[in-house]
C-alpha cells in the first residue's frame, strides 16, 4: 500500500496501488486524450474506453481525488530512471535524444500523461496534484524533471508565436538541451515580429506552469500525428528553482 502524499479537506493525492486505481487513471486518460483531443494508440481499448500503453506496467500513477465524491480529478504518470531501465527506455525517447540528460549524472524523473477531469479545471485540483508531485520528488531525491508537453493540433501557422517564444526565450542550457529526432524548428517568427502577449494566451496551462517554475525547453518540436499534437520537451532543474518557486511548487511548504 502507498500512503497518501497529500491529504487535504477537499482532495487526496496518492500513488495508484490497485488494478482499480490503474483502470480509473486509464479511463480519465481516454476521456481527455482520445475523446476530447482526438488521439489514438495501438493499445487503446475503445470498448472499455481505456487509454493505455506498454509503459503503464512500469510507471507510478499519481492520482488526485475529490474526497466528497471520490471522483478522480487528475492524474500524472511518473517514470524514474530505474523504472525506465526496466521498461527499456523513457517514453519520450521515441521523440527526443536524451543523451544530454543521461550524461548529466543527475537523478531523473519523466512526467507524462498529465490530465484533469473537465469538471476540475481552473480549480485547486492541479495545485494538489503538483503538491503530491513535490512530495514524491522529495521522497526519491529527484533532481531533474522532464517530459513532453503538447499543443493541440499540428498547424504550425497557428502555433508559430508560442513556439517561437519558447525557442527564443526559454531554451535549455547546452548541458541539458535535448534535441527532437524528427526535428521541427520552433523559431518560426523573427524576434521583432513576435507577439509575446498572444504567445502566452496561446500557451497551454501546463507549459505556462513549468515556465513559472523556471522550466526550459529542448531544441525543436515533434509533430505527433497519432495524438494530433505538436510536442515540446520541458526540463525543470530543481536546483535552479528559487525559494519562491519552490514554495509554489510544494504547496506553500518550506524548502527541503
Amino acid at each position: 500500500m502507498h500512503d497518501l502524499l497529500v491529504n487535504a479537506p477537499d482532495f487526496s493525492v496518492k500513488i495508484a496501488d490497485s488494478p482499480e486505481d490503474l483502470r480509473a487513471a486509464q479511463s480519465l486518460r481516454y476521456q481527455v486524450f482520445i475523446q476530447e483531443l482526438g488521439g489514438s494508440g495501438e493499445l487503446v481499448d475503445h470498448d472499455a474506453k481505456l487509454e493505455r500503453d506498454e509503459f503503464d506496467a512500469f510507471v507510478d500513477h499519481l492520482l488526485v481525488r475529490e474526497n466528497s465524491t471520490g471522483t478522480l480529478a487528475g492524474v500524472y504518470r511518473l517514470l524514474r530512471e530505474d523504472q525506465a531501465v526496466q521498461a527499456g527506455q523513457f517514453y519520450s525517447e521515441d521523440e527526443y535524444d536524451l543523451t544530454s540528460l543521461r550524461r548529466s549524472g543527475r537523478k531523473l524523473l519523466e512526467l507524462g500523461r498529465s490530465c484533469l477531469h473537465p469538471d476540475f479545471r481552473g480549480g485547486t485540483a492541479l495545485f494538489h496534484l503538483w503538491s503530491g508531485l513535490a512530495e514524491y520528488v522529495a521522497q526519491h531525491r529527484i533532481e531533474i524533471l522532464f517530459g513532453v508537453a503538447s499543443f493541440h493540433g499540428t498547424d504550425l501557422s497557428v502555433l508559430a508565436n508560442p513556439l517561437s517564444m519558447l525557442q527564443q526565450n526559454h531554451l535549455a542550457p547546452s548541458n541539458l538541451r535535448v534535441r527532437a529526432k524528427s526535428y521541427q524548428p520552433m523559431d518560426l517568427v523573427p524576434p521583432e515580429k513576435l507577439d509575446r502577449r498572444q504567445a502566452m494566451i496561446d500557451m497551454p496551462a501546463l507549459i505556462k506552469a513549468y515556465l513559472r517554475l523556471g522550466g526550459c525547453v529542448g531544441d525543436g518540436a515533434f509533430i505527433d500525428h497519432k495524438f494530433n499534437t505538436t510536442d515540446v520537451f520541458l526540463i525543470l532543474d530543481t536546483e535552479k528553482m528559487t525559494a519562491r518557486q519552490k514554495r509554489l511548487y510544494s504547496g506553500g511548504r518550506g524548502n527541503r
